[in-house]
């Protein structure tokens, strides 16, 4: 079963669901905000990502800004970054996708046909 997380007033999130809506693909939806993804799931999505926390947080988020996370992540180890994340869902990429052998954060519609076709 695929899990999503989104955040309802992001428009690249409503995109994604009308594409896995269009193209009849169920998903659980999560809430991000209120349930972020967990420290497990963070894990799986970095691992996707070969690593690269940066892939993981909403650079353009205000949260993001407000907290200076430029300066602050460089500095963070994985554990601190994760958990942080796991914290705040306005820190986490969105639409996070998540599934067996699947793991998208954003949306381009070329990738998910890709994975989940």
């Amino acid at each position: 079963m695929l899990k999503i997380y989104v955040y309802l007033k992001c428009d690249t999130c409503r995109k994604a669901l009308k594409w896995l809506e269009q193209n009849k693909i169920t998903a659980d939806i999560r809430h991000i905000r209120e349930t972020p993804p967990s420290v497990a799931e963070l894990k799986t999505m970095l691992a996707s990502y070969h690593g690269n926390l940066q892939k993981l947080f909403n650079t353009s988020g205000v949260d993001y800004k407000a907290l200076n996370m430029k300066e602050k992540l460089p500095k963070l180890n994985e554990t601190e970054a994760l958990k942080l994340l796991a914290a705040n869902g306005n820190l986490v990429k969105r639409p996070f996708l998540l599934g067996k052998d699947i793991a998208l954060v954003g949306f381009k519609e070329d990738e998910w046909k890709a994975a989940l076709r």
